[in-house]
């Protein structure tokens, strides 16, 4: 069986338009699928009208969330409750074509367990387009992972390496490198990225931001080293000032009407104080870092919570860990 994730988000005029896609994509798979869209808190009628498509074909299955927990939270859900061993994650926009999914799910056939998608051309603004690029080459070097370059959440995996996935325990989830980090084979495939079928992005640059933050500091620790050196580097200048001064005022010198003799007190504070503080940004940078992911872990809040469900069982809990029920098909 094969399973395709969709996370949605106040997409009601393109939900219906994304189940005839899949559908009518579906017979050259020549297997049976799965439509899991994990409704991420929409304020629109996009519950309502996957409650009629459900309603209709049990194939379309309907993960609907209490709140809007993210995306990268309804992606984790909507992987927790596919049951194929083979499993699509794909956007509801339809900027992710069902109509490209045979060459990625041919790809699995051949023995590969990962084909992500590399993104060639984009259909956003061009400074996002630029954004987008530059983020991908900085999370490449500084991640402690190899991270493709221009590829997001849309892939397929096999079931195993969704178990691996649902079995990480982290809260703040970013999938793409959850996906690198697991492991197994794995392989990328070039694709044209759509435009949105409709309506207009629902990551703002907030979301994206956010996005970007946690898929550096999850898989990085580059940057508590970067402000480590800052702090190294500030407290260097603070010493060979203070050198400087201290010569000025052996040698009694003006410097661009400056003379260290004429500013009692001065110079032992100003350094004083850039040479503390130099010490207190290695501290809380470091302390900072490391405080804030401990703080979000040790809560142990759920990542989700369901609200309701639509042709979905519970997910099965072993030892406290919630783990998916397969269906076994054509690997």
């Amino acid at each position: 069986m094969i399973s395709i994730v969709t996370p949605a988000y106040n997409e009601e005029h393109g939900i219906g338009e994304l189940y005839r896609r899949i559908v009518a994509a579906a017979p050259a798979w020549e297997e049976d699928f799965e439509i899991v869209v994990v409704d991420d808190g929409s304020r629109d009628s996009t519950f309502e009208i996957c409650e009629t498509i459900a309603a209709s074909d049990s194939r379309f299955k309907v993960l609907s969330l209490s709140r809007n927990f993210g995306h990268q939270a309804a992606v984790s859900a909507g992987l927790m409750h596919a049951r194929g061993n083979i499993v699509v994650v794909m956007d509801a926009d339809l900027q992710d074509p069902p109509e490209e999914l045979l060459p990625f799910i041919s790809k699995i056939r051949e023995g590969w367990d990962v084909v992500y998608a590399i993104r060639t051309k984009r259909k956003e603004g061009i400074v996002k387009r630029i954004c987008y690029r530059m983020y991908y080459r900085i999370l490449k070097r500084l991640a402690v992972l190899d991270i493709p370059l221009d590829a997001g959440d849309f892939c397929v995996m096999r079931g195993e390496v969704v178990d691996a996935i649902n079995r990480l325990p982290e809260r703040n989830r970013f999938v793409r490198g959850l996906r690198s980090w697991v492991g197994f084979r794995q392989t990328g495939l070039a694709y044209e990225r759509q435009a949105r079928f409709t309506g207009e992005s629902k990551y703002t640059f907030r979301k994206l931001f956010k996005l970007a933050l946690d898929g550096v500091f999850n898989f990085s620790y580059r940057p508590l080293q970067f402000i480590m050196s800052l702090g190294f580097v500030l407290a260097a200048l603070c010493f060979a000032g203070a050198g400087f001064v201290v010569f000025q005022y052996v040698a009694d010198l003006s410097i661009m009407g400056f003379n260290p003799r004429a500013a009692r007190g001065w110079t032992s504070l100003i350094f004083t104080i850039l040479f503390l503080s130099s010490v207190n940004l290695i501290c809380l940078g470091i302390l900072g870092e490391y405080i804030g992911r401990l703080f979000e872990e040790v809560k142990r809040r759920p990542v989700w919570i369901v609200g309701k469900r639509l042709n979905l069982p519970k997910a099965v809990v072993q030892k406290g860990v919630a783990v998916r029920t397969r269906v076994q098909g054509r690997p």
